[in-house]
């Protein structure tokens, strides 16, 4: 038989480097190379490229039926909510908005389909390539790898901004080789990312997930069984260093619920531990000494915390009301943009305004104390200023966008999502647990981090889901929702030994 051209080339081999590389450059958001974008355009996913040579590899393996797209719930509601959210657009088109800054309503639905086509890239891409333990172990290795990359910038950085070893304007120079911006005037670490508050959001939904999942099950996906121990280190480091708001209430949601709804057992086993061993000199000892250390860690994060005014004004604050609040710690415009974004929603509550329109009418919704106590809105309001307004909140921009329909299909599509993270804490072995705990502080983080940014092209909300959705569904249509390799070509998980392998609670 006659080999095809296509049987000479390594496909499979080739989806998974691009996939291994989209996952190493997830953490450069904002990359200077890319066509027909101005200026103003910050999200720029490095990972992008990658991404976009692996779909028609996996397009071409799923023509020869060698790589088949899992039949995951999830595909349902988010089908669903991009199907509203085109009727929508082109219902938008009706309440006809006036042209605004040089931009007009279809230039702005074509902008915003544009960022919906990217996130979708992303998911599709990851459920595509996490079929089983070893694409879970293989996507876990390259995220890390990745934030390797990003701690290690990080700390060319942070000896800029503290020693005299680098200057500011050589670091400078070098980011600006591949980045949109340069460092933060205020000494605040961005890693890799646009700004800190977008590196802080990247290890609160994306890396910290699997790092608190390896701590909490013993887990251990890498050849280097301290890796995921030291980088949880790192990571909560990079994420004071950052001095994100934001950034750290999200982790601290997410670590919270995560321990009260899946890490009972480790509480209680902790929790028997620590009574039980005053009985000895030795014992007690001991945990004393685990108090003074996580006091100390937390006084010591606590007081660098406080260096910043902006963090320090949280607890410090002469206002009088929730407006003087808001205003006093620099969010006051978020949240005027807010406001005007809900009252694009009462434009239309059921359809809303089109995918990408909700600028059009955000001026002309803003709360009064806005227009006369905060700078920015007063700048952003000049004739010669040429942004374009966002609602700076991915549900309001929902509500506004797509209406109440569009919302809640979103919704749907969220606590899909959810559902295959509590199916796979249920599962019966220890790589099902690490990928539930993983994926339920990925859920927590990104819901309470779609709080705070409305883009839909941040890899940040496709990846871990993406991974999620494809390893638990391809284990259902195995049968086995242990996560075992559908194929007896596939290699296992290898696991230290006396390590992952407890029995787990359903």
């Amino acid at each position: 038989m006659k080999t095809s051209l296509l049987d000479r080339f390594p496909l499979e081999k080739i989806a998974r480097f691009l996939w291994g590389a989209a996952l190493f450059t997830l953490p450069v958001t904002s990359f200077r190379y890319y066509p027909f974008l101005g200026d103003s355009t910050f999200v720029r996913p490095l990972a992008l490229y990658p991404i976009a040579l692996l779909l028609p590899v996996l397009l071409i393996q799923f023509l020869r039926g060698k790589s088949p797209l899992p039949r995951a719930g999830a595909w349902i509601p988010l089908a669903a909510f991009v199907l509203f959210a085109l009727t929508a657009s082109s219902l938008g088109a009706w309440l006809d908005p006036l042209p605004m800054r040089g931009q007009e309503y279809v230039g702005r639905v074509l902008r915003a389909w544009a960022t919906i086509f990217i996130g979708l890239a992303f998911f599709v891409s990851a459920v595509w390539m996490n079929r089983d333990e070893d694409d879970l172990k293989f996507s876990v290795k390259w995220l890390l790898a990745g934030f390797v990359m990003d701690v290690l910038w990080s700390g060319v950085q942070a000896l800029a901004f503290y020693t005299p070893l680098l200057k500011k304007a050589t670091v400078t120079h070098w980011q600006r080789a591949f980045s949109m911006r340069e460092l933060v005037k205020a000494n605040r670490i961005s890693g890799l990312a646009y700004e800190p508050a977008w590196l802080a959001g990247q290890i609160a939904t994306v890396y910290l997930p699997w790092l608190f999942a390896a701590l909490l099950t013993r887990v251990r996906l890498t050849r280097f069984k301290w890796l995921e121990i030291v980088l949880l280190g790192f990571a909560v480091l990079l994420l004071l260093a950052t001095y994100s708001r934001g950034g750290l209430l999200t982790t601290g949601l997410a670590v919270v619920f995560t321990f009260l709804f899946a890490g009972r057992a480790e509480i209680r086993a902790a929790w028997r531990w620590f009574v039980g061993g005053f009985g000895q000199i030795s014992g007690a000892i001991l945990r004393l000494g685990v108090i003074a250390l996580a006091v100390g860690a937390l006084t010591g994060a606590g007081w660098f915390l406080s260096q910043k005014g902006y963090i320090s004004r949280l607890f410090e604050t002469k206002a009088d009301s929730v407006e003087e609040f808001i205003i006093e710690n620099s969010a006051g415009a978020r949240a005027a943009y807010t406001f005007g974004a809900l009252g694009a929603f009462e434009e239309s509550p059921l359809f809303g305004v089109g995918l990408g329109a909700s600028g059009f009418y955000i001026y002309d919704h803003l709360p009064e104390w806005a227009l006369t106590t905060v700078p920015e809105i007063a700048r952003q309001l000049s004739p010669a200023n040429r942004l374009f307004p966002n609602p700076k909140n991915m549900y309001v921009r929902l509500l506004a966008e797509t209406g109440l329909i569009g919302f809640a299909l979103f919704l749907v599509f969220l606590f899909s999502v959810l559902g295959d993270a509590l199916g796979a804490l249920q599962g019966k072995s220890s790589l099902s647990r690490y990928l539930g705990i993983a994926s339920l502080f990925s859920w927590i983080a990104i819901a309470s981090y779609n709080m705070t940014q409305d883009s839909f092209a941040i890899p940040n909300i496709w990846i871990n889901f993406g991974i999620l959705v494809g390893v638990t569904a391809f284990a259902l249509e195995s049968k086995s929702y242990s996560l075992t390799p559908p194929s007896s070509q596939s290699t296992p998980v290898e696991f230290p030994e006396g390590e992952g392998q407890r029995q787990e609670h359903s």
